[in-house]
Formats: structure tokens, C-alpha cells, sequence
């Protein structure tokens, strides 16, 4: 017999792949444009299941592991906001049609849940067996953190992706997109599309927000089942999120140092965890206070720049 939690790693797994069944099977089946009416109402949608689960934890596991997931949850979501800027820039290189975007986020997302399971795994059993590699995490969020103060302004240059420079080497690309195909034949041989070659750079991206994101989140609780299903929510609102968003964006100015103040936080909390455990509700307040600020800075300084370019057409 399967005890409760197997049942319940196989529950939410079933849960997960008929989500993103009926996803791709039946809301998404032809290739279309997302609009923002659509966008914000699949985000309302996956956040509304969060907060579900979340109570669900609460009943089967009590107020401590609910805490967990909804801090793990707000902190994997953050630093996914962080990731819909690499997207952007991403497909904006590639030049990917807004009506192919979609599936690409698809498919990148099928494969960061499959990575994220075994970083996930990777980092706990590390934490178990070498307690000391938790200082290494620390140490190393706090210096992403402050690279990422210092280093605001994202540049991506796919080209010298070296998953991507090897993939052309073992197969031909074609020039442009063939609909929202990832391979085409042509004369008995096969070809890459330019979409694949986006859902391979967005695919090994992933690996490097992992870095970040997964020691982050252990910092927080090292239970398997929290650790992942707040991850697994986080990264399924993603495509929805990306597509409300995307528009808005560049009007978070401050959002960046807000993610590098959560970071350096997160890990200063995994230095001091064998001498200070810091209660996982400050935690929480920490985060969702440094979100907030650097949203409301964010708006704050859009309207003054809104303002002064007014101003100076006034008197023109």
C-alpha cells in the first residue's frame, strides 16, 4: 500500500500533467495571440489554485508548512518576474511572432519542471549530507544579489549560448519560421526551425535562473513536496504572466534591485540558520515589504518621467 505522502506526490503530478493537457490540448490547441484580457485572467486562474493548495497544505500539514509553501510561492514568483525580462529580450533577438510565443513558453516550461525536480532533489540531499554546502548557497546568493544591483541592465547575447553554437554544429537550421514547427524534412534530412532554436536557449536560460531560484527557496523549508509544488505553481503561471506583463515591463525600473535585495536577504538568512532561525513569517513580511517598495518606487518614477516629458513639450 502507498502511504499518504506517495499518494500525494502522484496526485499532484497527475494534477500538473492534466493542467498542461488542458492547456496545450484544448484552451491552446491552434497557435493564437495572447492577449492581455486573456493573460490577466489565466493569471488570476493559476494564482486563485496557489492560494487553493495552500489551503489544502494547511488542513493536511498545519499553519507552519502552509507558511512554508505561501513564502517559497511569493519567492519563486518574484524571481520568475526576474526571468520575463531575459523572455522578452529573448524573443524580441529571435524575432519570435507573438502568435508562436505561447507554445515556446510551453515546452520551455515541460522542461524547467522536469529540471527544477532534480535540482530540487540535487540541493536537498547536498543540505543532508554536507550541512556546510548551506553556508556555500548563502554566500553565493548574496554575491548573485549584489551582482545584480550592480549589473541592473540585462544584455543577452544568444549567439554565444554554448548549447546553442553546439546544437548547429550536429544539425541544419532553417532561415525562417515554418508556422510553429520545431523541425521540418525537406529532401529526406531534417531541419531545425528557428523556433527550436529559441526553446533551446530559453531551455538552458532556465538552467541558470534554477542556480538562483532553488537555493533561495531551500532557505526557506528543505521539504521535497513544498520545495517543488511552490515552484511548480510559480513556473505555471509563468506563460501567463509573461504575456500580462509583457507590455508593462520596462516600467519596473526598481524591480531589479528589489530581487537583489530579496537574494542578499535569503542568503544572510541561510548564514546565520545555525545560529539564528529566522521565523519564516518575518521572512515572508521581508519579501513581500522589499516587492511592494520597488513596485511602488517603480510607478513612482514612470510618472515623474511622464510628467517631465510633458512638461518639456509644454514649453517647447
Amino acid at each position: 500500500m502507498l502511504d499518504q505522502q506517495s499518494l500525494l506526490w502522484i496526485g499532484f503530478i497527475l494534477f500538473v500533467f492534466l493542467m498542461l493537457a488542458l492547456d496545450l490540448g484544448v484552451f491552446n490547441r491552434k497557435s493564437h495571440v495572447i492577449k492581455i484580457k486573456e493573460a490577466l485572467l489565466l493569471s488570476i486562474f493559476w494564482i486563485s489554485l496557489s492560494i487553493l493548495f495552500n489551503i489544502g497544505v494547511y488542513f493536511l500539514f498545519g499553519p507552519q508548512k502552509a507558511l512554508d509553501f505561501l513564502t517559497a510561492y511569493v519567492v519563486e514568483k518574484a524571481l520568475s518576474v526576474d526571468n520575463l525580462f531575459v523572455f522578452l529580450m529573448i524573443f524580441s533577438y529571435f524575432h519570435v511572432p507573438s502568435i508562436y510565443q505561447h507554445k515556446i513558453l510551453f515546452w520551455g516550461i515541460l522542461g524547467a519542471l522536469v529540471m527544477r525536480a532534480i535540482f530540487i532533489a540535487a540541493g536537498i540531499t547536498l543540505i543532508e549530507q554536507f550541512h556546510a554546502i548551506i553556508y556555500i548557497f548563502g554566500a553565493f546568493l548574496i554575491i548573485t544579489g549584489i551582482k545584480m544591483a550592480l549589473h541592473g541592465d540585462k544584455k543577452i547575447d544568444p549567439e554565444k549560448n554554448p548549447v546553442l553554437r553546439y546544437f548547429r554544429k550536429l544539425m541544419p537550421v532553417t532561415e525562417n519560421y515554418e508556422d510553429d514547427k520545431f523541425f521540418v524534412k525537406r529532401a529526406g534530412k531534417y531541419f531545425a526551425t528557428p523556433m527550436f532554436i529559441v526553446l533551446l536557449v530559453v531551455e538552458s536560460t532556465d538552467v541558470l535562473f534554477a542556480v538562483d531560484s532553488i537555493p533561495a527557496v531551500l532557505a526557506i523549508t528543505t521539504d521535497a513536496f513544498i520545495v517543488y509544488t511552490s515552484n511548480v505553481f510559480a513556473i505555471l503561471g509563468l506563460r501567463a504572466l509573461y504575456f500580462a506583463l509583457a507590455g508593462i515591463m520596462p516600467m519596473f525600473y526598481y524591480l531589479n534591485y528589489g530581487l537583489s535585495a530579496i537574494l542578499t536577504f535569503v542568503g544572510t538568512k541561510m548564514l546565520i540558520s545555525d545560529y539564528y532561525k529566522v521565523p519564516t513569517f518575518v521572512s515572508l513580511s521581508v519579501i513581500a515589504g522589499i516587492l511592494v517598495a520597488a513596485v511602488i518606487f517603480s510607478v513612482v518614477r514612470a510618472r515623474l518621467l511622464e510628467y517631465r516629458a510633458k512638461e518639456l513639450k509644454r514649453f517647447q
